[in-house]
């Protein structure tokens, strides 16, 4: 079979689930089904690329041979996937040779439990783990980092393709989610520390315009400094990867080390500054939010 010729559907129609399904659409895939918790979400999306707005999780399934899931937690993730009778409503309802690619930064074991009852149900799983944003979903340029059967790989690649300009393989099912989490643990480190060094510079008297200058040309060089620094200096929150997801994730890393008995300390300060966000109810700003509980004198 082509892969042109396997049908697809999204779970999950957000930002970057919505701009994946239109990346998909404009390379020639048949997206033949979308849905979304927001309904109203789904509805406007399968309008504008020709898709069914499925009402259920078992529309999704039917409609489709491989379906994506772009959701926000772990629980969100296994809501999906329902076998205990909980939910008569599920993505396992006649799964028989379905292939769901998973994209959601969420806790490896939850991609190992997603795997065995998928399993169960005669379907597959592939982690597809997104290192990047939303503009990216649209280009086609996601970094994706997938785990799981090779096989199972092997019949997404194509696809994946369309979506990323750097696509690896890197094992087991749970080994993606795993490095994804260190990934963003040193991103949130780093965008913490970012945001104290120019904080500490505002206070000091510095020009922060050259002072950010100096951190791109020295050890102080990072890509957060590209794409955060002058958003913190500022004041420019707008979202793209939200403080909400950087506390999450960045406990998803701290637990890692929790378990594999590995004290974390710089990842557990940067959890904590997340977390302050989110506790004032600015979970909604993007991560470089950070600077307004670290420059001196700010208040939102």
């Amino acid at each position: 079979m082509s892969e042109k010729s396997e049908k697809i559907a999204l779970v999950g129609v957000g930002r970057m689930g919505g701009n994946m399904a239109r990346r998909l659409v404009d390379c020639g895939y048949a997206v033949t089904a979308v849905y979304d918790a927001h309904s109203e979400n789904a509805t406007a999306l399968a309008k504008e690329i020709g898709a069914k707005h499925a009402e259920t999780l078992a529309e999704v399934t039917a409609a489709a041979d491989i379906i994506f899931t772009v959701v926000t937690d772990d629980a969100a993730q296994l809501s999906l996937f329902d076998e205990a009778g909980n939910n008569t409503d599920t993505l396992l309802t006649s799964a028989q040779g379905k292939l769901f690619i998973n994209c959601a930064t969420i806790s490896p074991k939850t991609h190992v439990e997603v795997e065995r009852r998928a399993q169960a149900a005669g379907a597959a799983t592939l982690e597809a783990c997104m290192a990047s944003s939303i503009p990216q979903a649209r280009q086609g340029t996601l970094y994706l980092m997938c785990a799981g059967a090779e096989t199972d790989f092997a019949r997404a690649e194509p696809i994946l393709k369309t979506l990323s300009s750097s696509l690896r393989y890197i094992g087991r099912t749970g080994q993606a989610a795993q490095v994804k989490a260190l990934v963003n643990m040193v991103m949130n480190i780093n965008t913490a520390g970012l945001a104290e060094g120019l904080g500490l510079g505002e206070a000091l008297g510095l020009d922060l315009d050259m002072l950010r200058e100096v951190f791109s040309q020295t050890g102080a060089a990072s890509h957060v400094l590209k794409t955060d620094g002058e958003d913190m200096q500022r004041r420019d929150h707008e979202c793209y990867f939200s403080a909400a997801h950087a506390a999450k994730d960045s406990g998803i890393a701290w637990t890692l080390g929790v378990e594999a008995g590995l004290p974390l300390p710089l990842a557990s300060a940067a959890k904590q500054q997340y977390e302050r966000l989110v506790a004032r109810g600015l979970g909604g700003l993007d991560k470089s939010g950070v600077a307004e509980i670290t420059f001196k004198g700010r208040s939102l």
